[in-house]
């Protein structure tokens, strides 16, 4: 599976860490992926956020669903085993994955980060 990180033409942030956004449909699916991602030590942390109204387009029709977000820190060498993981364990046909690189942090922060990742 060749992801976007993997084709990605810029470098690698300098710290190496990424953020991953991903919605679901319900909390039980959150917390499931949520689980399973730090389980796999795919995760270092996973934010579980409040429901947000998603509007959008799907099959020709506009849509509204209520979703709930997962902010996910991860590293950048994680992030296509992580995607890959999350396309086979989310319920949407095209789930939201989107991957940002954390640009600067507190480096206590990153460093637990790439521990919890690469133990």
């Amino acid at each position: 599976m060749n992801t976007p990180i993997q084709s990605r033409t810029s470098p690698a942030p300098l710290n190496g860490v990424a953020l991953v956004i991903c919605n679901c449909p319900d909390t039980a699916t959150a917390e499931r992926l949520a689980h399973g991602l730090i389980e796999n030590r795919l995760a270092a942390c996973v934010n579980r956020l409040s429901p947000v109204l998603s509007i959008y387009r799907w099959d020709g029709r506009v849509e509204t669903a209520e979703e709930y977000p997962l902010h996910i820190k991860t590293t950048v060498d994680a992030c296509p085993q992580l995607l890959a993981w999350l396309v086979a364990h989310h319920p949407y046909d095209v789930p939201e994955i989107i991957v940002l690189p954390v640009t600067d942090g507190l480096p206590a922060y990153l460093a637990w980060v790439h521990n919890e990742v690469n133990a």
